[in-house]
């Protein structure tokens, strides 16, 4: 039996999954988290300690017809400007909660489109994060850079505020591929923006691109690719693209008839795959590829790669507060999340109120749970010793969790005394493998498919 029959027999080819970026995952976040837990959860952070930010920019000069998040379109700089002073007012409001001593281990600003902020909005940004939490040396700050959006001045306002990684969205350089999802952008100005970005002295850069797009074939993947290349990113993630229309009502505008079958999806990711490991990249995780530098690839081989809403990460800090529109925060003790639309969001602001709408408090083995999937995704295997070690719960227990997981791959997966393993050949379905130890019932509908 061939490895793609296998694949198939499991079900891999049909079936539709989280991305487990958290657990559980935010479909079954509920109200029962609002602004009082989040600020009794703010003040528990213990004084001195190292903390993450990740700022939300939740609007766009243009609207790509692939893209699923939380966005909006806008030519005006009016709105962009009174969402920044709703973020100053937030972080003030943070920082006067926030205990004593507080800095940060990662700054990360995300949207929509961060850098169509102008050079004085960025500044004054920056500033208001420092006033409230200021870097070390050993700070990350990234930003996510549209490579049709920067320009010179904006560059400079960002490496002087402290920017020393940056992510820039590729998706595809095909052409065709490039109108038919909504999102020009050409090499050159591609090419262009990585080498202004170096040029300032940011030594980690970044770049997404995407397989499963329409119109996508082995050929033209393999030549975008091989473009991306070129540019010498420290650290790649290679999402696959979840055609979801009824969720993502711009994507009704992306032809169903030209996307791929989930078997060439396959066959896009493999290939794709193989010119990152020929070309010296380590492979972290399920989806993500980094220079034998990069702090991804050294986390990975000390054992310290983690996951959360922005993918894979090297980060130790056990706090990660959301701000802006529909931001996710991460605490200890569970999770809590903005108001999705941004008037509701800054309306809460506006009236000196965080605008925490849902979360989740972890009860049960939610923990227990978190880990072993994270470990699966991070690690491909489940080291015994380590989860009796560090939670609450029996050799006996945790082998009937870890066997009827086996049980479910009909012995494809290796476990033993010391834990499960998934070996190379079936680790495409690792999101298949993790959803067999999350205990939430799940809405096939509302997932990617598993590959």
């Amino acid at each position: 039996m061939n490895t793609q029959t296998k694949l198939s027999r499991l079900g891999l080819f049909d079936a539709r999954v989280p991305r487990y970026t958290s657990y559980p995952t935010a479909p079954h976040f509920s109200r029962t988290v609002g602004e009082a837990l989040f600020t009794q959860w703010i003040k528990a952070i213990p004084e001195g300690a190292e903390i993450s930010l990740y700022v939300h920019v939740p609007f766009c000069r243009r609207l790509c017809w692939f893209c699923a998040c939380r966005t909006q379109g806008t030519q005006s700089e009016a709105p962009v400007a009174a969402y920044l002073e709703t973020l100053k007012a937030e972080i003030a409001m943070l920082g006067r909660i926030l205990p004593a001593g507080v800095h940060l281990s990662r700054l990360h600003w995300g949207g929509g489109t961060p850098t169509l902020l102008s050079p004085a909005m960025m500044t004054d940004l920056a500033g208001a994060i420092h006033a409230i939490a200021p870097f070390t040396e050993a700070t990350e700050f990234s930003v996510e850079i549209d490579p049709g959006e920067i320009d010179g001045p904006r560059l400079d306002a960002l490496t002087a505020a402290g920017m020393n990684r940056a992510s820039i969205g590729v998706q595809d350089f095909d052409g065709e591929i490039q109108k038919t999802i909504g999102r020009l952008q050409s090499y050159d100005i591609t090419r262009q923006a990585a080498e202004e970005i170096r040029a300032r002295g940011v030594k980690s850069l970044n770049a997404d691109i995407l397989y499963g797009l329409p119109h996508q074939s082995r050929a033209r993947i393999t030549e975008s690719v091989q473009k991306l290349l070129s540019l010498s990113p420290d650290r790649v993630a290679l999402y696959g693209y979840a055609h979801v229309p009824w969720m993502a009502r711009r994507q009704q505008l992306i032809p169903s008839d030209a996307l791929p079958t989930p078997q060439e999806r396959l066959a896009l990711f493999d290939t794709a795959r193989r010119l990152f490991l020929w070309d010296g990249y380590d492979e972290i995780g399920i989806d993500h590829f980094a220079t034998p530098s990069d702090g991804l690839s050294v986390a990975r081989r000390g054992g310290r790669l983690r996951r959360n809403f922005q993918g894979y990460t090297d980060d130790t800090a056990g706090v990660l507060i959301g701000l802006g529109a529909s931001s996710i925060s991460r605490f200890p003790q569970g999770y809590a999340q903005n108001a999705p639309a941004t008037g509701a969001h800054v309306a809460a602001i506006r009236e000196g109120r965080f605008s925490t709408a849902r979360g989740h408090v972890f009860s049960g083995d939610d923990r227990l749970r978190a880990r072993l999937i994270e470990a699966l995704m991070c690690d491909f295997r489940i080291d015994s010793a380590e989860i009796i070690n560090d939670f609450a719960v029996t050799p006996e227990t945790l082998n009937a969790i870890l066997s009827q997981v086996d049980r479910a791959f009909a012995g494809h997966l290796r476990l033993d005394a010391d834990g499960l393993a998934i070996p190379p050949e079936v680790r495409p379905l690792t999101r298949m493998i993790a959803r067999k130890l999350d205990a939430y019932e799940m809405n096939a509908e509302g997932h990617s498919p598993a590959i």
